[in-house]
């Protein structure tokens, strides 16, 4: 579906309709309590692979089914499960028949973006909870898809987005909820990331990845950076976003480093990359806060996430991590060091010396999925849900449709049907919140 329009109001009338709802919120909604959580993996290539050996190394979680289009990928997972003395998990060549089966209670989706929706309804639709790697969703029909769906087969859908369990945004969020920030006002985050050479490699991300860089301008991949900023401000659990607009530059790096670095006579020197190299999208939430949400993958520039929250007392900003505190003796920035012995997040204080040996992203990625299994075991609500997985998400086709329309303002659509200024505990019924919504 091209979601662009073909005139500016009709896509602004495509972007302000909510679809009706087909089940009551999931917000709040807690999972059901059990001892062994069955995860079965469908994706286990790249970063299918990682997030297989982050899950296995999880008390209480057993891989039971394993999924993929390669066969060795599949295969090797296989082993994976079996060296790290777990069971024997199925090996399913079809991907719907790991969502059909009784041995499976948690469905992993590491597959590429375009995969991420069916996947995920298909495992809701067989009656089982859904993580999904990021973006959740790249269109806005698919992001309501996730949520509808979700709420028509009461399963939930969270987006597996790391980036909010790293130790330092772990420990800022503590910093927020203890007010030494003061009323938060403003967010900056990012996707900054030289990923020239994947997009342009032979192998792995560089059969897909790059194909959106031809198809679309605007902001492909908002989640890392957006997600820990959303934390912050506490959207969904009192806030919201509620419009967007964005402007791209010219789209020049990809194709000069193509050029520079591939044979003449190769195919991707046909390539028209349509993509900016730098898309900036400037949001607002109902509360009045604003975020400037970036995106470049294509020049030479080192990785930031810049992460970002200002508040009336201080301000903290990532890419080194470092705070300012209203009051504070000097205009320098602090390290963040000084604040970890009392701002630390008790789960990193636990976990941290394993996640850290794992590996994976400094850590982060075993501390997610620590952190969902253990939510799953307790019955408790997971930390982030498919309104969260939606939103995170809709800066990908919104930005989009913005640029197409001359930097078009939109309105931002609330996933959550007006359900977000409830308590998380009035929402599902009583039941308490989860711990990273409110305080630690």
């Amino acid at each position: 579906m091209n979601e662009i329009g073909t005139t500016a109001q009709e896509a602004l009338e495509f972007v302000r309709a909510i679809p009706p709802a087909q089940g009551e919120t999931m917000r709040g909604v807690p999972l059901e309590p059990r001892d062994l959580v069955r995860v079965g993996f469908i994706g286990v290539g790249g970063r299918g692979s990682g997030q297989l050996g982050e899950m296995l190394a999880v008390e209480g979680a057993q891989v039971t089914a394993v999924s993929d289009v390669v066969e060795a990928h599949a295969l090797r997972a296989k082993e994976r499960v079996e060296q790290a003395g777990q069971p024997t998990p199925a090996v399913e060549p079809q991907w719907e028949r790991l969502c059909e089966r009784d041995d499976v209670d948690l469905v992993c989706v590491c597959s590429p973006w375009d995969w991420h929706v069916p996947h995920a309804v298909c495992a809701m639709e067989c009656s089982k909870h859904a993580a999904v790697e990021v973006p959740a969703a790249t269109t806005l029909t698919d992001c309501w898809r996730l949520v509808d769906t979700s709420e028509r087969m009461r399963k939930h859908c969270l987006i597996l987005e790391n980036c909010c369990y790293e130790y330092a945004k772990m420990l800022v969020l503590n910093m927020i909820r203890a007010g030494l920030l003061g009323t938060i006002t403003h967010g900056e985050a990012a996707y900054i990331h030289d990923l020239r050479s994947l997009l342009l490699a032979d192998g792995g991300e560089g059969l897909w990845r790059r194909e959106p860089h031809k198809l679309r301008n605007g902001n492909l991949y908002p989640t890392h950076g957006l997600g820990p900023v959303a934390r912050y401000m506490d959207i969904h659990t009192g806030d919201r976003f509620t419009q967007l607009v964005s402007m791209s530059s010219a789209s020049v790096s990809l194709g000069q480093y193509r050029d520079a670095t591939l044979p003449a006579d190769s195919p991707k020197r046909k390539e028209t990359y349509s993509c900016g190299d730098m898309n900036l999208s400037l949001m607002q939430t109902a509360l009045g806060r604003t975020i400037m949400l970036q995106h470049d993958v294509a020049t030479p520039r080192p990785d930031s996430r810049i992460n970002l929250i200002q508040g009336t007392k201080g301000t903290f900003c990532d890419y080194p991590p470092r705070l300012f505190i209203d009051g504070q003796t000097g205009h320098d920035w602090q390290p963040l060091d000084a604040f970890k012995a009392e701002y630390e997040h008790p789960i990193w204080k636990e976990q941290g010396e394993l996640a850290r040996k794992l590996g994976g992203h400094g850590g982060m990625d075993f501390i997610m999925n620590y952190r969902l299994i253990q939510l799953y075991r307790q019955g408790q609500p997971p930390d982030m849900d498919a309104y969260d997985a939606a939103a995170w998400s809709a800066p990908v086709p919104l930005s989009d449709i913005s640029v197409a329309w001359g930097n078009l303002p939109l309105p931002f659509p609330d996933f959550t049907r007006d359900h977000w200024q409830e308590p998380l505990a009035a929402a599902a019924g009583g039941r308490a919140a989860t711990a990273l919504r409110c305080s630690p």
